[in-house]
């Protein structure tokens, strides 16, 4: 079972153009779920800066970047729907949620509303500052019941909602954009974790609160994430030092250690997703996903877990009785040269009964790298 020759992407020329800007790569990249690769733009502005930084003293490059940094939080602000000023730079997603929950201090005991495949390290961190994860209603693939949502929400209302936009053990897209509806109307703040959902889905959703990462879907340098925040929730939050009066209140969340060379990498990032065009980029993905759950379904007893015509370019394969996950991905690796993840249900306990492979190609997949990890497996 391979993928069809007479099956189409959309927009291939962003495939073409997405290979052309990039170092030509070891083997098969099919894992930008975890970490793309950068382009080599994206990899020279990182470089130049890091030079300036040997050149004129890391303080006083970043002085001299901060226009550039400023360009950046607007445009990064503009593809979750907020401003600028809402902008602060951080280390990750794992970050921006620490940064979050330090700065809004609320009372131990607070009742938070999740999904019940949570990202197992975000309830951890969310336990570490004595909030209590409650699970969200869901239908049977973990997409959200809205009709129980908004029956939570009337009736027993959390602190706020915490929403995985996409799962990273499953490709499966939630209905942000309506779960943010019912919460303002119930007014209860919607913080969306966008970790898997940045330059890979509509993330201008109407939340409170987005975080996320450079390093997958935007195809940014590692060690750089965003948290964005509303004003009403900036000014419910308390930064741990004293800022100037005219400063944003986000940037008081910014590490006045961070890495400014991969800060300027991702601007660089996000400037080539604009530039592609996000509808396009977001079409071609989602054809991607499609392409993938076709050439793969069935192959050697493995099975996809998300709907064949899911929006994401993400998918899960279950595997047949008797094979390790763990072991077929090192195989790909080392024989095939194929990049993918082994997950583990630790991931996700409230939802995972099992491990799965990831295969998340970019906009670059072909036809030839979609046969070659059918024949694989």
């Amino acid at each position: 079972m391979t993928p069809s020759r007479s099956v189409l992407l959309p927009h291939d020329d962003l495939g073409a153009s997405w290979r052309q800007a990039r170092p030509r790569p070891a083997g098969r990249h099919l894992d930008s779920a975890a970490s793309s690769r950068q382009s080599s733009r994206a990899l020279e502005a990182a470089a130049h800066h890091a030079r300036h930084e040997a050149e004129l003293g890391g303080y006083v490059a970043a002085a001299a970047a901060e226009n550039l940094l400023q360009q950046g939080r607007s445009v990064i602000g503009g593809l979750v729907g907020m401003a600028a000023a809402d902008v602060a730079f951080v280390e990750s997603a794992r970050a921006g949620l620490t940064a979050l929950l330090i700065g809004w201090r609320l009372p131990a005991g607070s009742r938070v509303a999740c999904l019940p495949g949570e990202y197992a390290p975000n309830i951890a961190l969310l336990g570490a500052f004595g909030l209590r994860p409650e699970p969200l209603p869901v239908d049977g693939i973990g997409r959200a019941d809205l009709e129980g949502v908004e029956r939570l929400l009337r009736t027993d209302p959390p602190r706020f909602v915490h929403l995985d936009h996409v799962p990273s053990h499953r490709g499966i897209l939630q209905p942000a954009a309506e779960i943010a509806a019912l919460c303002r109307a119930a007014g209860v703040p919607l913080v969306v974790d966008a970790a898997q959902s940045l330059g890979h889905v509509d993330t201008d959703v109407g939340a409170d609160v987005v975080y996320g990462t450079s390093r997958k879907w935007l195809a940014g340098p590692r060690g750089v994430g965003v948290l964005v925040a509303r004003p009403a929730i900036a000014a419910q939050m308390t930064p741990a030092a004293p800022q100037p009066a005219d400063s944003p209140p986000m940037q008081a969340f910014e590490s006045g250690e961070g890495h400014v060379a991969g800060r300027i990498g991702l601007i660089v990032a996000v400037g080539e997703h604009l530039a592609a065009g996000p509808d396009r980029v977001r079409a071609r993905l989602s054809g991607v996903g499609r392409a993938t759950r076709a050439a793969l379904d069935g192959v050697s007893g493995w099975t996809v877990v998300e709907p064949a015509d899911e929006p994401t370019a993400t998918t899960t394969l279950r595997p047949p009785d008797g094979v390790d996950v763990v072991d077929t991905r090192a195989r790909l690796l080392t024989e095939h040269g194929i990049v993918l993840t082994a997950i583990g249900p630790e991931r996700a306990p409230g939802e995972m009964t099992g491990p799965v492979l990831r295969v998340s190609p970019h906009l670059d997949v072909t036809a030839d790298d979609l046969e070659a990890l059918a024949a694989a497996l």
